[in-house]
C-alpha cells in the first residue's frame, strides 16, 4: 500500500477522533448541568408552556413546579411533584412565587401563619425550626361557617391561636413582655389547612413551607381585647383547647404552652423571620401562632366546636364550622 494513502488515511482518522472527544465533551456538559434543587414525581411535558406572569417562573424548573402546585391548589387534585434537597430560602422563594400566583384568586395578604412550632413536629419534617407561610383576605372565615368538606386537597382541622398587631413597635421587639404591649388583640381560631401533596409523596419542612405551610382556610371568633399586663402573659401561656363534635363528644384537645411553650416567643419568631427576609408586620396584621391540637380529617356531615378555656377572663370561649 503506497505511503502516502497511509499518511492520508491517518489524517482522516485523527481528523473524526477529535470530533468525537469535542462531542463527548458537550454531551457530558449538558449531562452534568442540573437545576439548584431536585425535582421528583413531576410529569415532563416538553410542550407545555408556563402561565406564569413572570417571566423568570417561564424559564426556571422552580416556575414549572409552581405551576404544577398552584394548579393541585386551585383545582383539589393531589399534587405529585416535590423539591427536595431545598434550603430554607430556596422554599421560601418558592413560597413567594406560589403565594403570588394564589392572590389574584384570595386576595390581599392580611397576616402571616407559623408552623411546626413544636418540637416533635419539627424533628417529624426534618426541620431546626418553625415555618411560615401567607394568610390571604378569602382565606379567613367567620365562626359559624359552612362549608364544602371536600375544601381541599387533603382538608384537615387544627385547633390554632390568632393575635393581631396593634402597633409597629412590633417589629423592635424583643421580649414577651415587649411583643405583647405591641398586640391589642387575641383570637381563637381554628384552621383549616390542607396538605396539597398525594399522601405518597414524602414531606419535610421545606417542602410544606413551599406550599405556604398549607394554608387554606380558618374559622375566627370574635377578637378579645389585649393588654400588656402579668396576668395577661401568664393567661396566653395557659389556654387549654378543647374540640367537640355537635354531640359533645371530644375529638382533641391542646394546650397553648404547645406553641414554642409561650405564643409570644411565637410573635417574637415571626418578626425575626419576617425581618430576615426584609418584611415587617404593621397594624391590623393577623399572626396564626400554630397548631395546639394534632391534625385531624374533616368528615362530611359534620359539625365541630372549639371551645377556649382560660382564654377571656369572662369565660369559655366557643367558636364552630359547619362541613357539608
Amino acid at each position: 500500500m503506497p505511503n502516502g494513502f497511509n499518511h492520508e488515511n491517518s489524517s482522516s482518522n485523527t481528523m473524526q477522533h477529535i470530533k468525537s472527544i469535542s462531542l463527548a465533551i458537550v454531551l457530558l456538559a449538558s449531562v452534568l448541568y442540573v437545576p439548584s434543587c431536585k425535582l421528583t414525581g413531576a410529569k415532563k411535558n416538553s410542550n407545555s408552556s408556563s402561565s406564569s406572569p413572570t417571566k423568570v417562573l417561564d424559564q426556571t424548573p422552580d416556575g414549572r413546579l409552581v405551576e404544577e402546585l398552584t394548579t393541585s391548589y386551585l383545582n383539589k387534585t393531589p399534587a405529585r411533584a416535590v423539591a427536595t434537597q431545598l434550603t430554607v430560602e430556596q422554599a421560601q422563594a418558592l413560597q413567594d412565587q406560589f403565594v403570588q400566583q394564589l392572590s389574584s384568586s384570595l386576595g390581599n395578604v392580611v397576616g402571616y401563619k407559623a408552623g411546626l412550632t413544636n418540637p416533635a413536629a419539627q424533628e417529624r419534617f426534618k426541620v431546626s425550626e418553625p415555618i411560615r407561610g401567607v394568610l390571604l383576605e378569602k382565606m379567613l372565615l367567620k365562626s359559624g361557617a359552612v362549608i364544602p368538606a371536600k375544601f381541599g386537597t387533603r382538608p384537615v382541622y387544627e385547633g390554632d391561636l390568632m393575635v393581631r398587631v396593634g402597633s409597629e413597635e412590633i417589629n423592635s421587639a424583643t421580649t414577651p413582655r415587649e411583643a405583647l404591649a405591641a398586640l391589642d388583640a387575641v383570637i381563637p381560631f381554628m384552621e383549616l389547612p390542607d396538605l396539597v401533596y398525594d399522601p405518597k409523596v414524602s414531606l419535610d419542612g421545606t417542602a410544606l413551607a413551599a406550599i405556604n405551610v398549607g394554608a387554606r382556610l380558618g374559622v375566627l371568633g370574635t377578637p378579645i381585647p389585649l393588654s400588656a399586663t402579668p396576668d395577661w402573659e401568664e393567661r396566653l401561656k395557659n389556654i387549654k383547647i378543647v374540640i367537640v363534635d355537635k354531640a359533645g363528644n371530644e375529638l382533641a384537645v391542646g394546650k397553648s404552652s404547645a406553641l414554642l411553650g409561650n405564643p409570644l416567643q411565637v410573635v417574637l419568631w415571626l418578626k425575626d423571620s419576617l425581618k430576615a427576609s426584609g418584611k415587617v408586620l404593621k397594624k391590623g396584621d393577623l399572626l396564626s401562632l400554630g397548631s395546639m391540637t394534632p391534625l385531624a380529617t374533616v368528615k362530611p356531615g359534620t359539625t365541630i366546636r372549639a371551645q377556649y378555656i382560660g382564654l377571656d377572663p369572662k369565660g369559655k370561649v366557643e367558636l364552630s364550622v359547619s362541613f357539608e
